[in-house]
């Protein structure tokens, strides 16, 4: 299965998302821990949320994508049909 180039740089997107979610969550823990545990959790969930936000939305994207993909190929066998009716229809 050949996957195009949009497709191959939403996964790489993907992906590193994912270590930056990883990574920014620790930094953002040991960047407010002088203020304190709360207020470092706080931050650090604050962060969470914004990046999976942001992950998300590149999970839409490729949501969409394939869905759009579903619609073309479903409209290309749909037209197929209609033709072959039409053709029956016309001998008759």
């Amino acid at each position: 299965m050949k996957r195009s180039t949009f497709d191959a740089l939403l996964s790489f997107l993907g992906g590193v998302s994912w270590a930056f979610i990883i990574v920014g969550t620790w930094v953002t823990f040991k960047s407010f821990l002088f203020l304190g545990l709360v207020p470092a959790l706080m931050f650090t969930f604050l962060f969470l949320f914004l990046a999976i936000f942001l992950v998300l939305i590149l999970e839409s994207m490729a949501m969409y994508r394939d869905r759009h993909e579903m619609i073309i190929k479903q409209t290309a066998l749909l037209e197929e049909i209609r033709d072959s009716i039409k053709e029956v229809s016309e001998d008759a």
